[in-house]
């Protein structure tokens, strides 16, 4: 709280230099950031154990589901996660864009148990958004996830993850309202080439994902 009521963030302009480096800096620091993307707005946080720990406790959510990685790109997703062929066609064509994947932990890589929920898989998303991907380019894979409070209403615009969130952020990045719409297709890809695995119906068709899979 302040004296005039609770903790507001910064707002800044998600499309200015300025702002892209005030929330690399928030980050760096342990704090969160709110993001727009192609759907609704996010908030990511530093993939460090403390940080997710504070995102979990901000959105009200248990610890037992995992956490998606914001990442900038293919490449990037790579550095933490195992991709078969087919992955890689599916991010050659559906990234940056409304795919989540779902990949096997890459060998030799060790990430907070509450990001993974115990699981030996993550999922990986480069969002159709300049803002976000310009913060994984800087500090590398984040833990993203829905800017609200875990079973609430997704927030679509900077007022609304304010309501929601606001005391618990340090900086909200501003794009006006977001698109909005369905959320990213979920599908499980194992590193041996099986089929892709639909685990969440969204934006990007099934049928689309599946034909694209096998080139």
């Amino acid at each position: 709280m302040t004296r005039n009521g609770p903790r507001r963030p910064r707002v800044l302009p998600a499309r200015d230099p300025a702002a892209i480096r005030a929330a690399v800096a928030a980050l760096r620091a342990g704090g969160l950031v709110a993001v727009p993307t192609e759907t609704v707005y996010g908030v990511a946080c530093l993939l460090d154990a403390t940080a997710i720990e504070r995102l979990l406790d901000a959105k009200g959510r248990p610890p037992g589901k995992g956490i998606t990685l914001l990442v900038a790109d293919a490449d990037q997703a790579a550095s933490v996660g195992e991709l078969s062929q087919a992955a890689r066609r599916l991010a050659a064509r559906h990234w940056p864009g409304p795919l989540t994947m779902i990949v096997p932990i890459a060998a030799g890589v060790t990430l907070p148990e509450t990001l993974t929920a115990g699981g030996g898989a993550i999922g990986c998303r480069v969002p159709d958004h300049p803002a976000p991907r310009a913060l994984a380019r800087a500090l590398g894979p984040l833990p993203l996830t829905s800017a609200n409070v875990s079973g609430a209403a997704d927030a679509r615009d900077p007022a609304e993850v304010i309501r929601q969130l606001g005391p618990s952020l340090d900086l909200v990045l501003d794009d006006g309202p977001a698109p909005g719409g369905l959320p990213s297709t979920v599908v499980r890809l194992g590193a041996s080439g099986e089929p892709p695995e639909l685990l969440r119906a969204g934006a990007l068709s099934f049928e689309v994902i599946l034909a694209d899979a096998v080139g």
